[in-house]
């Protein structure tokens, strides 16, 4: 798949299976939205060929190209896009196909747990109120692939941590097929079950975010900060997954030093007779 000119180069062959919950990532300019983009049906690539679910959306040499309303693609964008003086029943029922039921909307604020604030306006919501307006208003159609472009980057960690349990839950509940744009290395690893590094519009590399950030190799002396993403009970001992700068670190630690730590603690890991341990970093930088 190449994109048109102006938007650089995008040379993108892959196979995603129905009901993945798969990453996209990489450095900004790399093409991430763009295949978004592509995917919708927002923006025409110069030539390749998309099929999906058995239906073919855009296929170059035999001059295919589905419009965005019959993809059935439910799209979450950084900025929410929200109407600000709709309210959030009307932003709702503003993206509803003409044959959908209304009773839809209700479902979806219940939820979006958005009971109460359906005839607030918009542009009265907090951060987090409309990003979960935005979210229903990509799912009140039911769609068969949601699209999300970074939609949590611009949340505080709390609300962000909340955000993606509730995505964790709809997926979980839907098993729609998930493709997400973040920078967000934690997220990656508490959300996807598969990511795809791409690098000035190719992918470079693919795998499960273990995988693809785990560091294997621990050994030496060293001394960095980092922030807990994951906590995994194994046996009497747990198995603590750290983000330090763009790599995921696993480190073996005890109920007693992990004690008080939790998903987004800031620690330092160091080594104590060659062995990696866990210390607790009240004022550390975790960039």
């Amino acid at each position: 798949m190449n994109t048109p000119q102006g938007l650089g180069e995008l040379n993108v062959d892959l196979n995603i299976d129905n009901g993945d919950f798969i990453t996209f990532y990489g450095d900004s300019g790399a093409g991430k939205t763009t295949l978004l983009r592509i995917l919708a049906g927002l923006t025409n690539p110069e030539q390749g060929y998309i099929e999906f679910d058995g239906q073919v959306w855009f296929d170059s040499q035999k001059n295919v190209n589905l419009p965005t309303g019959q993809r059935k693609v439910g799209f979450v964008f950084q900025d929410c896009t929200l109407f600000p003086h709709m309210t959030v029943r009307e932003n709702l029922r503003f993206a509803l196909t003409p044959k959908a039921s209304v009773d839809i909307v209700d479902k979806w604020l219940d939820v979006m747990d958005l009971k109460g604030f359906e005839n607030q306006r918009s542009v009265n919501l907090s951060g987090g109120q409309k990003q979960r307006v935005a979210l229903a208003r990509a799912l009140v159609n039911e769609p068969k692939m949601l699209l999300l472009d970074e939609p949590l980057s611009a949340l505080d960690i709390d609300l962000r941590l909340k955000l993606q349990d509730e995505i964790v839950s709809i997926y979980q509940k839907t098993k729609i097929m998930t493709i997400l744009v973040s920078h967000d290395i934690s997220e990656v690893f508490k959300l996807s079950g598969k990511i795809f590094i791409i690098e000035k519009g190719k992918i470079v590399k693919s795998g499960s975010p273990q995988e693809v950030f785990v560091n294997n190799n621990l050994s030496g002396k060293f001394k960095f900060t980092g922030e807990i993403i994951e906590i995994i009970k194994e046996g009497v001992v747990n198995i603590v997954s750290v983000r330090i700068g763009n790599n995921i670190t696993r480190v073996v630690a005890t109920d007693e030093e992990i004690a008080g730590l939790g998903i987004a603690s800031k620690v330092m890991v160091a080594t104590k007779a060659f062995n990696p341990i866990i210390l607790r970093c009240e004022k550390c930088d975790s960039s």
